[in-house]
């Protein structure tokens, strides 16, 4: 069975949003815990993932929210990305925008090398936090595969995303092409 981690970002994901759903489904899915997902320290949350990887009895799947995307290209530049099957990564801030929130500023710099694993980036042409050219400058530095959705906002409960089965079922068949 492959280990799954969800990945939240800056003020975690509520009971409405796609991740909480997905765990709610899939039990052995485990989140990233972060101790404070309202002011995030990038060196701290880096550890926390660290620790959560080196955790999981299998190399996870990452499935990656946000300022958690961030978050995971950071860990790969920072640890050097050891230990991880592959990442789903959802709706990626732009840590560098000037209208960013100020609470994640710590992430302020977008760490842009290649990924060692396997990735998938799904994005919105009308994300508040991310422009879709921005999008499309993660996924060709961090080697992902990009998916646009169209106008589906950020990717969240907020904009319509809640369990999200559309996305359940492309984050089971990406898992599936890691085998």
């Amino acid at each position: 069975m492959t280990s799954v981690l969800t990945v939240p970002g800056l003020w975690n994901s509520g009971p409405q949003h796609w991740q909480s759903h997905w765990e709610n489904k899939h039990p052995s899915w485990e989140r990233v815990q972060q101790r404070d997902w309202d002011h995030p320290d990038r060196d701290e949350w880096v550890r926390t993932l660290d620790e959560a990887v080196r955790a999981c009895p299998s190399p996870p799947v990452l499935a990656a929210h946000s300022l958690g995307c961030a978050l995971v290209a950071q860990w790969a530049a920072d640890r050097g990305g050891e230990g991880v099957a592959g990442a789903f990564l959802v709706a990626p801030s732009d840590v560098e925008a000037p209208d960013y929130p100020a609470e994640g500023r710590s992430f302020s710099a977008m760490p842009m090398g290649k990924l060692p694993f396997p990735s998938l980036l799904v994005a919105s042409t009308s994300d508040e936090y991310v422009s879709i050219e921005r999008a499309r400058a993660f996924a060709t530095a961090w080697g992902s595969r990009l998916l646009v959705l169209g106008a589906a906002g950020h990717i969240n409960g907020v904009s319509g995303y809640g369990p999200w089965p559309g996305g359940e079922t492309t984050f089971l068949e990406f898992c599936d092409s890691l085998r």
